[in-house]
Parts: C-alpha cells; sequence; structure tokens
C-alpha cells in the first residue's frame, strides 16, 4: 500500500515522464534503488509498465536522469556565473554558493545518487564521472583564473581546492534537514565564504 505521498506523485498534472521522475524520487529515498520495484514505480505514478519504458529504458535509466536532471541544472547555472560579466572573486563565489543551495533544494536526488551510483551500468557510470568532471573542470578554471591574476592564494593546488569544497556539498545529504536552525542559503553562505578565506593570498 503506497502512503499519501507517494500518491500524491502520480498527479496528472505533471507530464507522464515527471510523475515517472518524483514516483521514483520519492520510492528510492524511502525504500532504496534495490529495493524498489518498477510495479511499485509505476503505480505510484499512476501509469502503466508500457508508458515507463516508453520514456526510460530502464530503472536504471530512471536513476541516471534522477542525477543527470540536476547536474544538467547546476552546470548551466555554473556556466552562467563563469561567464558573467564581474571580478573572479565574485563569480565564484556566487558559483560556489549556488552548487551548495541546488544540492539543498534537491536533495532527495543527491541523496540517491551517491547511495545508488555503484548500482548503474557501467556504461552511465562513465557518463556521470565524465558530466561530473566536466563541472569541476568549469569550477577549477575559476580558482586558476583567479590564481594567475594574483587574485588568490596559489599555496593549494586548484584541484584540492576544488576537492575541499565538494567534499562538503557532498556530505550536505548526510546531515542537512529542512526546517533546521540554518537556511539553505545561509549554509550556502557560509561554505562560500569558507572557500573564499581558504584562497586568500
Amino acid at each position: 500500500m503506497t502512503s499519501p505521498a507517494t500518491r500524491r506523485q502520480g498527479s496528472t498534472t505533471q507530464p507522464v515522464p515527471q510523475r515517472l521522475l518524483a514516483a521514483a524520487t520519492r520510492l528510492f529515498a524511502d525504500r532504496g534503488y534495490d529495493r524498489t520495484s518498477v510495479q511499485e514505480i509505476v503505480e505510484a505514478a499512476g501509469v502503466t509498465k508500457g508508458a515507463l519504458y516508453h520514456y526510460f529504458g530502464s530503472k536504471d535509466d530512471l536513476l541516471h536522469e534522477i542525477y543527470g536532471r540536476v547536474l544538467r541544472l547546476q552546470q548551466e547555472r555554473l556556466d552562467a556565473f563563469a561567464e558573467a560579466d564581474a571580478p573572479v572573486e565574485q563569480r565564484l563565489r556566487d558559483a560556489a554558493a549556488d552548487v551548495v543551495v541546488t544540492t539543498i533544494e534537491n536533495l532527495d536526488d543527491a541523496s540517491i545518487f551517491f547511495r545508488s551510483m555503484h548500482q548503474l551500468s557501467e556504461e552511465k557510470q562513465k557518463q556521470v564521472r565524465a558530466e561530473r568532471r566536466r563541472y569541476h573542470e568549469r569550477f577549477r578554471a575559476l580558482i586558476e583564473e583567479g590564481q594567475k591574476a594574483g587574485v588568490f592564494s596559489t599555496a593549494t593546488p586548484a584541484d584540492l581546492v576544488v576537492d575541499y569544497h565538494f567534499g562538503s556539498v557532498h556530505h550536505l545529504s548526510t546531515w542537512y534537514r529542512p526546517g533546521g536552525r540554518l537556511t539553505p542559503q545561509q549554509v550556502a553562505d557560509h561554505l562560500a565564504d569558507l572557500l573564499l578565506r581558504a584562497l586568500r593570498p
């Protein structure tokens, strides 16, 4: 028997792919990827298995898309920050804060993915690693730009600075709870400020 929260995921006001993704996200977060069946997903979404296989080839594809949609959003926003007409310190701070906020806003997606990435096919794992590498390389390029301009310290290699920040981002799903003492923006501001302080010459 599905919960009221799960049944609401099947609202017919959403397009079918979004209904499937919403249902899968809720079920994967509640029960785990490996303990959720395709039948449970389609029942929660209020669609048939044929509809699921029309849009997604497998449960594996759903898992890949849950993370992929967040990463695409974050990549688009990072590209916009990186190309903005602003000092590099501001562009990096904005990008560093934004990835925190967008991760918190999609906390179920991030949590599911980091818990279940190893269950993706090898090919999809390679795709995800390539997508994440592209994001991290664009972020690192901002740090390197500031280092070359003498705005940021070169004492720590840019790669390690990137790892430092994203280590915090990737652990958000283990401790952040909505309604807690800090808002998403406050968490983002604190972590972005820590990053900038670590880069001061």
